[in-house]
């Protein structure tokens, strides 16, 4: 199977990424260390809203219609709402929103990065985003590992198992989980990729918000700490807000040539936009030389 390799000038934005997904996560995780999961959704349903001006202001992308301003509205009231009933901000106060607030920027951020590398790192293969993010994650996996006491509680276990007399130092069942998971997450990346690279960074940002939807209906069924019905009623709004949600279309500029033919803004006659991105405009300037190279043969 074809791989792209490892060249440093695609390793440094997956890199920057990679940091953005890593700090998600950590906030993600205190986050819901010191709230419950109902919060975390809640503030990952206004990132649409963020991202929403990222695209249109760095990605190329038509300003939301109407209807989609409505839409992200109603996601903003139903934050609003829960907000209004969530008891660790009455208890609390804004404190109880310091992490959930951090979580809101940084994932809004990665969301809109990600699809501006998607769009201008010009990779080979569909599996070079999967393997420059899981390759470059690893180190700040482990050291989160670290962090949350994983390798004691490991040590633990095994010696435990180890005193007992157990014939499998590791269940059997556990590592059969494990195996499960590697499978499934790297099918997540997988179609986690193609997926930011046919829709717009706002409408991914959305995709992963209805989703949400099932964590909430698994929260209720298994934990103790979720919110109240008036909550939960303001979490699906928040969600309906985000079926209504309309993808805003990249913007239209005429060409507007120059010298050469060459056109200065706008789009390249390959559809690129150009002057969205340094990385974009690099990608098209490097497709331009080979092609150049190309007829010199």
């Amino acid at each position: 199977m074809d791989v792209d390799p490892i060249i440093m000038r695609f390793v440094k934005p997956y890199l920057l990424y990679t940091v953005a997904f890593s700090l998600g996560v950590y906030c993600n995780m205190k986050s819901l260390s010191l709230s419950n999961v109902e919060t975390v959704i809640v503030f990952r349903a206004l990132a649409p809203l963020l991202v929403s001006i990222f695209d249109a202001v760095f990605l190329g992308r038509e300003w939301p219609s109407l209807r989609s301003w409505g839409a992200l509205s109603v996601i903003a009231l139903g934050a609003l709402g829960y907000a209004m009933t969530d008891e660790q901000f009455q208890s609390q106060g804004i404190q109880a929103y310091f992490w959930p607030t951090l979580y809101l920027f940084v994932i809004s951020f990665e969301m809109a990065y990600g699809k501006k590398i998607i769009s201008g790192v010009d990779m080979k293969t569909f599996s070079g985003p999967v393997l420059y993010t899981n390759l470059l994650g690893w180190p700040p996996m482990l050291a989160f590992a670290a962090m949350g006491g994983e390798y004691e509680r490991l040590k633990n276990d095994v010696s435990a198992r180890v005193m007992n007399g157990e014939e499998h130092l590791f269940p059997p069942m556990g590592i059969l989980l494990l195996l499960v998971g590697c499978i499934v997450g790297t099918g997540i990346g997988y179609s986690g990729w193609f997926c930011r690279s046919k829709v717009s960074a706002a409408s991914y940002t959305l995709i992963g918000v209805i989703n949400k939807c099932l964590t909430v209906l698994v929260n209720l069924l298994i934990w103790d700490q979720h919110a109240s019905t008036d909550g939960i009623l303001s979490l699906s709004l928040c969600l309906v807000g985000g079926v209504f949600y309309k993808q805003a279309p990249i913007k239209k500029v005429d060409h507007d040539y120059v010298d050469g033919g060459t056109p200065s803004k706008g789009k390249t006659d390959d559809g690129i936009e150009l002057g969205m991105t340094p990385l974009i405009e690099s990608s098209v300037q490097s497709r331009s030389n080979r092609g150049i190279n190309n007829i010199g043969r």
